[in-house]
């Protein structure tokens, strides 16, 4: 595995990333070349229009940008990242799969594509870390 030994480890680590597991973040899988992380939605996650709130969906992105870029190298933070929304779930849970597009010396390129648990593509991010 990458910086932590077993997912328990990143578990109990990321218990630190308050905002993100707060508000539902949830850790499922984690390796060196990808993290699934997950999120059931309720009534806090919705905006005034009864949809998704777009924070929400980026949250979950970032935390799996998180938990994979920090995996690979400790420490690492985001230094550019960009979403693009796909369509509104339509399910009650989303799904983030990050997966490493490029391990460098300084930086990493992760791309985490978000669906929902009908399969629906809800939004697709790419984030830069940079290796502190």
């Amino acid at each position: 595995m990458g910086t932590f030994n077993n997912i328990e480890e990143a578990k109990e680590y990321f218990k630190k990333d308050r905002f993100a597991t707060d508000n539902g973040s949830v850790l499922e899988e984690l390796s060196e070349e990808h993290s699934l992380c997950s999120m059931v939605l309720n009534d806090s996650h919705k905006n005034a229009n009864g949809g998704i709130m777009g924070g929400v969906i980026f949250t979950l992105a970032d935390f799996a940008f998180a938990t994979l870029s920090n995996n690979i190298h400790m420490p690492t933070v985001a230094q550019q990242v960009s979403i693009n929304y796909l369509g509104a779930p339509k399910g009650s849970k989303l799904f983030a799969r990050a997966y490493c597009k490029k391990k460098g010396r300084s930086t990493t390129i992760i791309n985490v594509d978000v669906t929902d648990d009908t399969g629906r593509d809800v939004a697709q991010f790419v984030g830069s870390g940079f290796l502190l």
